[in-house]
């Protein structure tokens, strides 16, 4: 398969193993890996990715890869760590291992000023390049920006952070002391806010932003450090295997001997602060013997020192020192801070026990008086003040007022307890804010223009047993992983899309439902736990119950017992809460959430603290001693949310890292040892993946990293040119200098207001502008005859477009007129005809009175009289047409008045008759009546063709109601039918949601069970695998090393559990055969060799549906901006795309029996689509001869080169896999051809003797064209 190219297959510990595609299944592929021959498994064909040919290259940017996938990522970065090389960049974005030892000569002065100024990606990989990147883009975009380093604890995220603060006060500093104090304050920060844990021996458990800030000529003029929710419980208890802060020890092993005899330090066994974890030491062998015996503790005597190349307590205690004094701390407030220090120590061996009175209260057991008296010494506190405070709690009556009675309530020992470390705390977290606004005071500035703030908070975690802190961490984490996809993810693709690039849209997993299940109003955990706070008897039971009651079908949410790990399933339901975040589950034990979350003390604590005769003791409590509240004062605990305050505190963080641009870099822990050299690629992949890098290689494969705008380009490079050219619009300027520079057009891409870059081409477009002014006047030679071209094409465009646009108005004014005139006179018509008939008929009855007057004229008795009737009747229809000239009169009315004076003129007529006795008289009233009836006559034959005209127009409207009834008869059917394909598309997008929505499960469970995997394996404890879930386990995912049965074991249930598997077998089980385990080569066999009609046509359909799935997954993952592989027009592909189509129906025996042979052709691009998609790299015409539903022989005839012919079985892999109905070509017109005219074409290529040697060679498949030849040369 594949030609054997090597792909990347699953493997449970190393991420990915290399092997061969030896089958392909129904959704599997079968793998041989490169190492085992011989031996096989299954691997499902998304989790398959091919490998470069070779695998020992590595590059600086892995968008630089010929595959860009997550298989690559992980040996590109495996690659280079072997080398120890340990910086790789994804477009923009750095990938930081942690190596765990010093790499030499990596952050030298000189490696500093190297990166100055060098634009990404011409230098290697480097933190600099990130941290000059960030200065460079500050000073051009005149903005702040935020560089973001994330990752686990003991990714190195620390040691990142710090060698940026050191590049940008190196290199862009102003040479005075301030650019030392900045670098200078690190080490104090971190030996009041590091500790040792399982999985970091120098693990931040404190979050800072450090701001730098820059004047108007770029230079440092000060800084500020934000510091986020110190971790107060460690201050206590630790685990067995970590230590508390580093400045505990640090004193005990550095102090000198005058500052431990005043402040009675010893070694740390001899401390309950310390204790209760490891109380050994960090040193290497000579410092080791630096450091007094009698300081060490029994543990670090047997086992020896702790080891850590960065760490060293004797050695960081005198360096911390000296960077005191550098960053301005005198000898007076060093010895404060060691003071309180000692106090905190002193205070943790206080011990209480019941007093055996019958107040229930305790005392002070008497091997605390010491510890005791050391303490109120060291903190300025009367000894006995201090017994009382922490035995007893003082409240004060309300009846009274406010001078109301003073009661002291005795505490039980317990109580005690937890006002004794309930104090230290408070005390220590008072000192760490007052060590962190003292630094904040050695870097002042006056004023600032913009500030580069590097943000280091831990990392995601998670343990065996989490409680407040490592919720608040984690909440953290997913509010920046969140800003990562807006910033990289959503917003790019939104920039894309707003630009109008046509970048294919990449799905990430948006982690919103899980803020909102912390952070909401009411219902969230944060205000739920506020609540139970607020509570007269708050408990943490109550508070887990609630959590659980309010969000109990939340997917993000689950109880204890559905945990992985055996350790969490004894929890009961109200201890605890497991919250399945971006990077995997974790489990919450809820024991003391209330108390941790509470940051009060009660008021004689703190009046006790604040009254210190100490000055530095009671200034650390003066402002809160100022914010006291009435509650307080009488004694009752007042609340102060822990949870509220640091929700708060990132919310204006994010507001900030929102308002400047961002660079970020993702810090990887290699392996859980914390040892060099050692790569664990399964849990390194799942940190990638978790980090987003995954997401963004995707969104790179078609994405633009690098951009700017064209205004930007244009006054970059305008020095470069001569005016002649700079007068040009910047797009037009950025269009013709990238055509003179000869920049391949696959490399960029104009937006409507940005230029866009593939990735690492932005530096490149950059050297060739600087390094090359020599050939400045070729280059404007060039741009020259590009724009003369460019404009010359323009003006012919347009003089088309003018004659076109010239003769398309005339056309349409003269139509415009015809339509109005035409429109106009009908509507006048239908308005006046009634009207005009109507003076038409008055007028001829008004010429007839002119013969009226003559018979009048001729009488000789009456004639005053008749004339008389005569003029009246002249009157009448006068006023009857003067009346229809001048009103709007209906037919009916003036047929009623025209018969009236119809009427009259026949009475007077009568009357004339009467009277006229001579014959001449006599006959000329004859003729009057006979032109009275010819009249009549006329009027009747005009009144029956008016009621046969309006006779007619009835019956034309009644056809074009007709008409238009079935013209909406057949709009409502073709809605109908919109309507069926809505709801149909409708069902098949929620289908497709739904199966986005169980991978997206699928995927979370996934990272769940490589995070419990982890815990595992970090914390000892083991996995019940009496329930063993293969669709949670990963092969990528680690674990316990399994032998390549065992995986493929695995591999086949995780498969067979898959949600596309099972359809495949819903549809098997309709069918007579289920060939879902059938071999690739089997299916092949059967079908060239099967004389089982039913068999025959069920193997085709199955053996063409796989070639499908495996040119999906070819297509999926094919090199990096190759083109797609074409086996057909793509007027067929998209057809396919456009109009799936279901399966075949199981009758096949009917399809196959009576088999078409049916012959098409078609060209590669319509002559009207050259231009539409001038990148299509076939042309000319394809020819397909379609044996019933499948194709049998293939051609392609091209005008550059030699015909291609394919026949079946041969080049099943070369020829299109769709079924006749799936390419619509029975639908295309003109398509489909003569048998004649496809042999002929065939016969003239050289077909014959091509499938001749295909059947010698026994490698064609039985078919219409092979029976055929057979018969031919029989």
């Amino acid at each position: 398969m594949e030609d054997g190219k090597p792909v990347w297959a699953p493997h449970p510990t190393d991420g990915f193993q290399l092997g061969n595609i030896i089958d392909i299944g129904p959704d599997s592929l079968t793998i041989e890996p490169v190492n085992q021959k011989g031996k096989t498994f299954l691997a499902p064909i998304n989790q398959v990715f091919p490998a470069d040919e070779d695998v020992s290259r590595h590059v600086e940017d892995n968008c630089s890869l010929m595959y860009l996938n997550e298989a690559t990522l992980l040996h590109n970065v495996k690659v280079r760590y072997s080398k120890d090389i340990i910086y790789t960049y994804v477009a923009n974005i750095l990938i930081a291992v942690n190596p765990y030892f010093d790499i030499p000569k990596l952050y030298t002065s000189d490696t500093i000023k190297k990166y100055q100024g060098r634009s990404l990606g011409t230098l290697p990989p480097h933190v600099f390049a990130v941290a000059d990147k960030a200065f460079r883009d500050m000073k051009v975009h005149r903005m702040s920006q935020s560089i973001i380093v994330s990752g686990e604890s003991g990714a190195g995220k620390t040691e990142n952070t710090k060698f940026v603060l050191r590049y940008l006060t190196e290199s862009y500093g102003s040479g005075q002391d301030i650019d030392e104090r900045i670098v200078e304050a690190n080490p104090l920060l971190e030996a009041f806010g590091n500790a040792k844990t399982v999985r970091n021996n120098n693990s931040s458990r404190f979050g800072k932003f450090v701001e730098i800030h820059f004047n108007e000529k770029n230079s440092v003029v000060g800084g500020f450090v934000s510091h986020y929710l110190l971790e107060k419980s460690r201050i206590c208890v630790q685990g067995k295997d970590e230590r508390n802060y580093h400045i505990f020890y640090r004193l005990c092993a550095g102090a000198s001997e005058d500052i431990r005899q005043k402040f009675h330090l010893n070694s740390p066994d001899s401390f309950r602060y310390l204790n209760r974890g490891c109380t050994r030491f960090f040193s290497n062998k000579e410092t080791d013997k630096q450091i007094l015996q009698n300081r060490k503790s029994p543990e670090h005597l047997k086992t020896g020192a702790l080891k850590d190349p960065l760490l060293d307590d004797h050695g960081d205690f005198n360096r911390m020192c000296a960077a005191m004094k550098k960053i301005g701390l005198n000898d007076t407030e060093k010895l404060d801070l060691f003071r309180v220090v000692a106090g905190v120590l002193h205070l943790g061996n206080i011990d209480f026990e019941e007093s055996g009175n019958t107040s229930g209260g305790c005392i002070l057991k008497n091997k605390s008086s010491e510890a005791l008296r050391n303490c109120a010494e060291l903190l300025g506190l009367d000894e006995e003040d201090l017994r009382v405070s922490l035995t007893t709690r003082v409240m004060l009556t309300t009846a009274g007022g406010a001078k109301g009675t003073v009661i002291k309530v005795p505490l039980k020992v317990e109580q005690a307890n937890n006002a004794r470390d309930a104090l230290a705390k408070a005390v220590y977290s008072r000192l760490f804010d007052h060590v962190v606004n003292r630094v904040n005071q050695c870097f002042p500035f006056e004023s600032s223009s913009f500030f580069i703030g590097v943000l280091d908070i831990a990392g995601f975690e998670y343990f065996e047993h989490n409680s407040f802190e490592q919720f608040c961490i984690n909440y953290c984490n997913e509010k920046l992983q969140q800003f990562f996809n807006e910033r990289i993810l959503k917003e790019e693709q939104e920039l894309y899309q707003k630009e109008g690039l046509g970048v294919n849209e990449v799905h990430y997993v948006d982690n919103q439902d899980c803020i909102d299940l912390i952070e909401s109003k009411l219902v969230g955990i944060l205000d739920i736990l506020d609540e139970e706070n607020r509570l007269p008897q708050p408990s943490d039971q109550h508070f887990a119950s609630a959590v659980h009651q309010k969000h109990k079908d939340h997917f993000r949410l689950t109880i204890p017992r559905k945990s992985k790990l055996t350790v969490h399933r004894n929890l009961r339901d109200d201890e605890g809460f497991i919250i399945r975040h971006f990077a995997g589950a974790v489990c919450y034990e809820t024991t003391k959430f209330v108390e941790k979350n509470n940051d009060a003390l009660h008021m004689s604590l703190e009046s006790l603290v604040s009254e210190s005769k100490d000055r530095f003791v009671s200034q650390l409590f003066e402002t809160t001693n100022n914010n006291r509240d009435h509650k307080q004062k009488t004694g009752k605990l007042s609340f102060i949310s822990v949870g509220n305050k640091f929700k708060t505190q990132l919310n204006l963080l994010l507001e900030k890292l929102r308002s400047t641009g961002s660079s970020f870099i993702r810090c990887v822990k290699p392996n859980l040892k914390m040892t060099s050299h050692q790569f664990e690629g399964a849990q390194i992949l799942s940190q990638l993946q978790c980090s987003g890098m995954v997401s963004v290689l995707d969104l790179m494969q078609g994405g633009f990293p690098s951009r700017a705008p064209f205004h930007e380009l244009y006054n970059m490079y305008k020095k470069y040119m001569p005016s002649k050219l700079t007068r040009l619009d910047p797009r037009l300027f950025c269009k013709a200098l990238f055509k003179a520079l000869g920049l391949d057009e696959n490399d960029f891409k104009f937006g409507l207001t940005k230029v866009f870059f593939r990735p690492g081409k932005f530096a490149e477009f950059d050297q060739i502008m600087k390094s090359d002014p020599e050939h400045l006047a070729e280059l404007i030679k060039k741009v020259n005859h590009w724009l003369i071209c460019s404009r010359w094409k323009k003006v012919q465009w347009c003089a088309l477009s003018v004659i076109k646009l010239k003769n398309k108005i005339k056309y349409r004014a003269g139509a415009c007129i015809k339509m109005q005139k035409t429109v106009r006179m009908w509507l006048c018509k239908k308005k006046h005809k009634p009207r005009i008939d109507g003076l038409v008929k008055v007028a001829t009855l008004k010429k007839r009175l002119v013969k009226f007057n003559e018979v009048v004229n001729a009488l000789k008795e009456g004639k005053p009289e008749m004339s008389k009737q005569v003029k009246e009747l002249e009157t009448s229809i006068d006023a009857l047409m003067s009346k229809i000239k001048n009103t709007i009169m209906t037919r009916q009315q003036i047929d009623r008045e025209y018969d009236q004076l119809v009427k009259s003129s026949e009475a007077l007529l009568t009357a004339l008759q009467k009277r006229k006795k001579q014959e001449e008289e006599a006959e000329r009233l004859r003729r009057i009546q006979e032109e009275m009836d010819r009249e009549r006559k006329r009027l009747e034959e005009e009144e029956r063709r008016r009621k046969q005209e309006e006779e007619e127009r009835r019956l034309k409207a009644e056809m074009e109601l007709k008409r238009k009834q079935e013209e909406e008869e057949r709009k409502r059917r073709e809605e109908e039918e919109r309507r069926l394909q809505l709801e149909m598309e409708a069902q098949l997008l929620q289908e497709r949601e739904e199966e986005v929505q169980r991978q997206a499960v699928f995927e979370q469970e996934r990272r769940d069970r490589e995070l419990a995997m982890r815990i595992a394996q970090s914390e000892a404890e083991l996995i019940n695998e009496e329930q063993p879930d293969a669709t949670l386990r990963r092969a990528g995912g680690p674990g316990p090393k399994m032998t390549m049965e065992q995986m493929a074991k695995e591999m086949t249930d995780l498969l067979a559990r898959g949600p596309q598997v099972q359809a495949t077998k819903a549809v098997a089980g309709t069918k007579k055969y289920d060939l879902s385990k059938w071999k690739y080569a089997e299916l092949r066999d059967a079908i060239n060799t099967s004389c089982d009609i039913e068999l025959l046509a069920a193997c085709r359909e199955e053996f063409h549906r796989r070639l499908k799935v495996y040119h999906a997954w070819k297509s999926k993952n094919k090199k990096r901006n190759a083109e797609t592989e074409q086996r057909a027009p793509k007027s067929v592909t998209d057809y396919a795309e456009q109009n799936p189509v279901s399966q075949l129906p199981v009758s096949h025996h009917e399809i196959e029996a009576n088999r078409q042979q049916r012959y098409f052709r078609i060209p590669f691009i319509r002559p009207v689509d050259q231009y539409k998609d001038p990148q299509n790299k076939k042309k000319g015409w394809w020819y397909a001869h379609f044996d019933g539903p499948w194709i049998a022989r293939q051609m392609e005839l091209h005008p550059d080169k030699p015909p291609i012919l394919l026949v079946a079985g041969k080049d099943d892999m070369e020829m299109c896999e769709l079924s006749l109905e799936e390419t619509g070509l029975t639908r295309k017109r003109g398509a489909e051809i003569l048998p004649r005219q496809y042999e002929e074409v065939w016969e003239r290529c050289g077909g014959i003797q091509y499938l001749r040697s295909a059947i010698e060679n026994k490698q064609a498949r039985p078919t219409y064209a092979t029976a055929m030849l057979q018969s031919l040369l029989k």
